[in-house]
């Protein structure tokens, strides 16, 4: 007997904020809403970029200190094109640079206003 097919992953990134981190994805990332489990004030939603989906899930801010933060590795085809896509979008701290690191990848990575890390890499 085979073992099943794992089909895909969809990491829940914690936030404050459900519809500002969906704003935030859609609008500086250039993801689409997949869906929300409500119009008006939604407390689970995900995105979607390509094959990429991500969901976001409502914490509670006065249990923020206690909510662990993801940090996601997103492998894409042209780290340099996504880096200057992004650039003109206000996503960046001001140390965020592409680089080739001694693990053998080109990236670059932030945080989003929920302090979850984003890499965006490619193997060199």
């Amino acid at each position: 007997m085979e073992p099943t097919q794992l089909r895909a992953v969809h990491p829940v990134l914690p936030t404050r904020d459900v519809r500002a981190a969906l704003k935030y994805y859609v609008e500086r990332l250039g993801f689409v809403a997949a869906f929300a489990d409500s119009a008006d004030s939604p407390g689970y939603a995900g995105v979607r970029r390509d094959d990429v989906e991500l969901h976001l899930q409502w914490h509670d801010p006065a249990e923020w200190d206690r909510v662990e933060r993801p940090s996601l590795r997103l492998l894409v085809a042209d780290v340099d094109a996504l880096f200057e896509e992004y650039r003109g979008r206000d996503v960046f701290h001001a140390q965020t640079a592409v680089r080739d690191t001694g693990w053998g990848t080109r990236e670059f990575a932030f945080f989003d206003p929920d302090s979850n890390g984003l890499t965006f890499y490619r193997d060199l």
